[in-house]
């Protein structure tokens, strides 16, 4: 009875773990492909870096709420004409002018001076919405990145993995032969030794594989799907005039317009400095009593007067600062030309590797390979095929490195220019 017992628990617990791995499949099933324009969106809508841009518009705004509005209001209190010397000294009731007072005081910048602090608000929005874009636009690339990492890897281990059953061919051919009596036992190890070469390889491509996959994990979570079929990596979504003709919408580009829009608000504010500014006080005063009380209206403004080595200095750092970061801009925009030229001859010049590779080079290894087998099975000598072999493997995995390269390349190119996903 106890046995039984046991066994009825025992089945139990093995038709529960066939029901959740039946669950498991289904769900893994129901899940489809993960593609590389849904590997980008949802790494962008995940994306603690957009996040942290996007604080910064928030901030940004904040301040230019307050940007050009007039300071606090100044509250004073004390005493006026109160006698501190003589027979009467430190009474209150000696002198009729003695008084206590409190008043109210505002400082009014000039027009000028308001209207470049708006000027600059607006200008420091602007630079953190080019950040924004900027930032969105370096996350695609990298989760593209990512994504053709763990399909380039997937390539290589499929390319190597076509090899295993010739392998385990020539090991069986070797073995024949040598209990034949017709091949030599060097042959045997040496047909071996290729085969687990063969495995080591593929472990190691196992490995980067896993890596491949911590890193898609950063932008997509825990769970990664299988990868759906790669995009036409030979076709640009965008064209190559397209690139070079919108350089100052590039990524790498997105900031430098605001900054020079911060750069000239700045010299605006400096120049904004000769302008004059006012303020205003109205002081209440009560005297003893008896007496009546006083009030005191002042209106004071400031005198730049000395404008030489004060004002105009501001000035003209402030215009130096605009000129160099225009004189930068136009640097940076020459080396941005310089380097979309770069990238596109080379993926140009990849794409037709990999179109000689398809055609030429792994089936002209292929052939070498199978024609060394055949011909060592016929009786020939075992080298040629070894050669053969690793000199097709190794053409496997340059193909499988033009592979990611080109792509690589590609990601870099379709995703310099901002789309609506990028835009604050």
């Amino acid at each position: 009875m106890w046995f039984s017992h046991v066994f009825r628990c025992r089945r139990v617990s093995v038709l529960a773990m066939v029901l959740c791995g039946a669950v498991a499949v289904t769900a893994h099933a129901a899940q489809s492909p993960l593609t590389l324009e849904a590997a980008v969106r949802q790494g962008l809508a995940r994306a603690p870096l957009l996040d942290a841009r996007s604080a910064d518009i928030r901030a940004a705004r904040e301040e230019a709420v307050r940007a050009g509005r007039l300071p606090d209001p100044s509250l004073t209190a004390g005493l006026s004409n109160y006698p501190v010397t003589g027979a009467e000294a430190f009474n209150l009731r000696a002198d009729g002018m003695t008084m206590r007072t409190i008043g109210i005081g505002q400082t009014i910048p000039s027009r000028a001076a308001r209207a470049a602090d708006r000027t600059l608000a607006a200008a420091q929005i602007d630079a953190a919405e080019s950040e924004h874009v900027a930032a969105a636009q370096t996350v695609r690339e990298r989760i593209a990145d990512a994504w053709i990492e763990v399909w380039a890897t997937q390539q290589k281990r499929a390319l190597l993995d076509e090899l295993r059953s010739e392998s385990a061919l020539a090991v069986q051919i070797t073995q024949a032969r040598l209990r034949g009596g017709e091949g030599g036992a060097t042959d045997a190890l040496a047909a071996r030794t290729e085969a687990a070469t063969l495995d080591n390889r593929l472990e190691a491509v196992d490995a980067d594989f896993i890596a491949a996959q911590a890193g898609l994990q950063r932008w997509l979570g825990p769970s990664v799907p299988v990868l759906a079929e790669a995009p036409d990596f030979g076709h640009l979504p965008v064209t190559a005039d397209r690139l070079e003709l919108h350089i100052d919408q590039q990524a790498p580009m997105q900031a430098w317009q605001a900054r020079e829009q911060v750069a000239q608000a700045a010299l605006a504010q400096a120049r904004a400095a000769r302008h004059p500014d006012w303020n205003v006080s109205v002081d209440y005063g009560r005297r003893a009593p008896g007496l009546p009380d006083m009030v005191t209206l002042q209106v004071g403004v400031s005198l730049p007067l000395f404008t030489r080595n004060r004002q105009d200095r501001g000035i003209s750092a402030k215009q130096a600062q605009w000129d160099a970061v225009q004189a930068d801009h136009e640097d940076a925009r020459r080396a941005q030309r310089e380097a979309v030229a770069r990238a596109i001859t080379s993926w140009q010049g990849w794409g037709r590797q990999i179109q000689r590779y398809q055609d030429t080079l792994l089936p002209l290894a292929r052939d070498r390979a199978r024609t060394a087998l055949a011909g060592y099975r016929g009786g020939s000598a075992m080298q040629p095929w070894l050669d053969a072999r690793r000199d097709e493997i190794e053409q496997r995995l340059a193909y499988a490195e033009a592979l990611a390269t080109h792509a690589r390349l590609w990601a870099a190119l379709a995703y310099l220019l901002p789309n609506s996903e990028t835009t604050p």
